[in-house]
């Protein structure tokens, strides 16, 4: 089987999720965090083929990360 991490992230600017992976390689977008893991679930294999690696056989661990600080006075049921 081969194993492949995805780093997802929120960039707080433009208010989109990214994922990325240099070994397939891929990165992609989108506003919602289980939205973007479709797509890469459609993406990666072609991807890997793209890239001359197997495609078959694949199995994608998702890494998400999200930093918030909150302040005094934060509303928590927003």
């Amino acid at each position: 089987m081969n194993k492949y991490t995805i780093n997802c992230s929120w960039d707080d600017e433009t208010h989109i999720w990214y994922a990325a992976n240099d070994e397939i390689p891929i990165i992609l977008g989108s506003g919602f965090l289980d939205a973007l893991m479709e797509r890469v679930k459609f993406a990666v294999p072609d991807m890997l083929e793209i890239n001359g690696l197997s495609h078959t056989d694949v199995s994608i661990n998702f890494v998400c990360t999200k930093h918030v600080e909150l302040t005094r006075g934060y509303n928590y049921e927003k």
